[in-house]
């Protein structure tokens, strides 16, 4: 408690550098310079660093009227310059960790840790940030960074875990005033971390270790992907018996305990659900022989949706006395979820593939995505605004992610087959998931 305590007395700016300028690294870099710190957010993107540079912002959480005034004053610099990492106070690692055929892969953390263990000095601190499993912050993470400075986690730096918790286009919770959970590999390393965090966090929550932090980031998407999948396996079963799940849904809700409302989807998508949780499941099996049936269980039934997206799709029009091949199909978002450009994992590249392999005419209206690159192999000829004549020319239109851009009226009005999948619509045409 003396640890935190001295280091929060200490409120001096530091010279920070963020690695990984994504969905997690931009925000956070950007909140560290407006509290006063100077920073340097690198990323080996060139082009991702030349956009930063003159003041575009590809993350939508991070206007270009908010970064353009912190790289005038120099509070944030973007570099893809390894040299422009040397003399940080605190450094933060917020890279990709994805899977590759169902194995952790951890080789942007790794190519981080080596980086800043080559700049580090005595007396700085590192965190992770990055999604992962309990121990990688002890186990991997430290001992490359002793490698490659040559002293010592604990006596000679700090190091840390701090789980993410960014929801990309969440206007309510924000990196400010969602709680930050902070750890330490040592009490000196987690006063450090508390110390970095509250200066731009309005909670800080410390916990013993840094494995506990790991956890509960797990805990946290492992929470919420085995609800869904609930909650989506009751929507098929539903619809065969003729239920509607979401009224079900809105009854229940009217419970004051013991219940939280979860809602049913086309699938998920992002790092958080189809991602995190097999992280954990990954470590139980490897570490201790076993599985998490819950997680693999939870990854069976939402990794169907897509499939069953497209069954209700194609029955649908089966019912119009409408093929599915030749049948000319509106995706409406392609984005993971409302009011972001995130296609990170997307269920709609799994329904946009089956519904090609169908032979159906596939077109696309997301304004949160720009043409260029075209996702999932739309090309730019196939994304169309969502107007009433082209509402009309659709023989269905599914609604995968509701971005409040969209004239849900207009949709109603002039769409002559929609399969919702968010329930935002009504009308005789209009199917709910």
């Amino acid at each position: 408690m003396q640890e935190i305590e001295n280091a929060i007395a200490d409120v001096r700016p530091r010279r920070v550098v963020v690695v990984g300028q994504g969905y997690v690294g931009l925000p956070l870099a950007v909140r560290a310079a407006e509290a006063g710190h100077r920073v340097v957010g690198y990323d080996v993107d060139a082009d991702r660093i030349k956009r930063l540079m003159i003041g575009e912002s590809y993350v939508e959480d991070i206007s270009d009227s908010r970064l353009q005034p912190l790289l005038a004053s120099g509070a944030y610099r973007p570099s893809a310059d390894t040299s422009d990492c040397a003399d940080f106070d605190v450094a933060v690692i917020s890279v990709p960790t994805p899977l590759r055929d169902g194995i952790p892969d951890l080789t942007h953390v790794e190519d981080a840790a080596r980086l800043l263990g080559r700049h580090l000095s005595r007396g700085a601190t590192v965190v992770l940030e990055s999604t992962t499993y309990p121990g990688t912050t002890e186990e991997l993470v430290a001992p490359l960074l002793e490698r490659a400075s040559g002293l010592t986690a604990g006596a000679d730096f700090r190091l840390g875990y701090s789980p993410e918790r960014i929801d990309p286009g969440n206007d309510t919770w924000t990196l400010e005033n969602t709680p930050k959970v902070v750890s330490g590999v040592d009490a000196a390393s987690r006063a450090a971390v508390h110390h970095f965090y509250a200066s731009f966090v309005e909670t800080v929550v410390p916990v013993a270790d840094c494995r506990v932090a790991e956890l509960t980031k797990l805990l946290e998407n492992t929470f919420r992907h085995v609800n869904i999948a609930l909650v989506n396996e009751l929507a098929v079963f539903a619809h065969d018996l003729g239920v509607d799940i979401w009224a079900a849904i809105d009854a229940a809700a009217t419970k004051p305990f013991g219940y939280m409302p979860f809602t049913p989807g086309p699938g998920v998508g992002g790092h958080c659900l189809p991602i995190d949780p097999s992280y954990l499941s990954w470590r139980v099996r490897r570490t201790l022989g076993h599985t998490i049936r819950f997680v693999e269980l939870a990854n069976d039934v939402n990794n169907r949706m897509p499939d069953h997206v497209v069954q209700r799709v194609t029955a649908g029009l089966n019912e119009r006395k409408t093929p599915v091949n030749g049948a000319r199909i509106l995706l409406l978002g392609l984005a993971y979820k409302a009011n972001t450009g995130d296609i990170r994992e997307s269920p709609a590249r799994r329904i946009t593939e089956l519904l090609t392999a169908l032979g159906a005419d596939v077109q696309a209206a997301d304004p949160h995505i720009p043409d260029d690159p075209s996702p999932f192999g739309i090309a730019a000829s196939q994304r169309i605004e969502v107007t009433p004549e082209h509402l009309k020319a659709s023989d269905a239109v599914i609604l995968l992610a509701d971005h409040d851009a969209f004239d849900y009226s207009a949709i109603a009005a002039h769409a002559p087959y929609v399969l919702d999948c968010r329930r935002r619509l009504t009308g005789a045409q209009i199917e709910a998931l």
